[in-house]
């Protein structure tokens, strides 16, 4: 049985996720911003699944000062990870900008996991076949090192799909550097009937669980076992390429070094 970590799994695809896996027997670490709403969905999560291994941890990850008690926490309560499903994401928000003036897009949907992958590699060590799986999407476009910075302002459309590119960038980057992790970026599929979704859209293609099927058959089937470093778009049910900036090794150097400075 795994250990499998999910951010942003009070609701959407990440909650269904959890719940899939928690079926299955797995131990669950569940992630939410709201205490409420997590210690509502753990609750939810164990009686539906009839497995008391589902726990929970808080932090807002717009706010990177929150994120560093909850990596203490796992530390000291877990003893590995098997699996990080980076699932946490943001596309429209009251607010556009956190304390450090940073995008929002940028700070929920690629710092915060950048961050939490980085400092949880440890944990993910003790595992026998341990993997990251990102949650990109359809939606990438070219990274604007200024936008990154809080230099430059974009659009909600524009920033989302700037974060989800520099995500996907480094998961490609993460494969290289730390060759003993599976790392797998996934579009889980369009236009999913989400609460994100429908904010940003106010309609659906597919249900959620077209996405939350994928990232359950990713956590644990063994045709993934040799998958690092490669995006899977559900869009079209397979392996494919992702944006081409991904595959140039100059933009991906950028990036990371820029992403260092701004989180030093």
């Amino acid at each position: 049985m795994k250990s499998i970590l999910i951010t942003g799994s009070t609701d959407g695809i990440g909650k269904l996720t959890a719940i899939k896996l928690a079926k299955e027997g797995h131990q669950v670490l569940l992630h939410g911003r709201n205490r409420e709403k997590l210690e509502n969905t753990i609750a939810e999560t164990k009686k539906i699944s009839e497995n008391d291994k589902v726990s929970g941890f808080v932090a807002d990850l717009s706010d990177f000062s929150s994120i560093y008690p909850m990596i203490s926490q796992l530390s000291s309560e877990i003893s590995a990870v098997d699996v990080l499903i980076n699932n946490a994401g943001v596309f429209n928000s009251s607010v556009d900008r956190n304390q450090d003036g940073l995008d929002l897009r940028f700070v929920v949907n690629y710092f915060a996991p950048y961050l939490l992958t980085n400092e949880l590699i440890p944990l993910l060590e003790k595992s026998t076949s341990p993997r990251v799986i990102n949650l990109s999407s359809a939606a990438q476009a070219t990274v604007s090192l200024r936008a990154l910075a809080g230099k430059e302002q974009l659009s909600t459309q524009e920033a989302y799909a700037q974060s989800k590119l520099a995500l996907t960038m480094w998961s490609f980057y993460l494969s290289e550097e730390v060759k003993f992790l599976n790392v797998i970026a996934v579009n889980p599929g369009s236009l999913l009937n989400t609460k994100m979704v429908q904010e940003a859209y106010g309609r659906y293609w597919s249900s959620a669980d077209k996405g939350a099927d994928i990232l359950y058959e990713l956590t644990v089937s063994d045709k993934y076992a040799n998958s690092s470093g490669k995006y899977f778009d559900n869009d079209l049910g397979a392996f494919a390429d992702a944006h081409p900036d991904v595959y140039r090794e100059d933009r991906i150097k950028k990036l990371i070094s820029e992403t260092n400075k701004i989180l030093a």
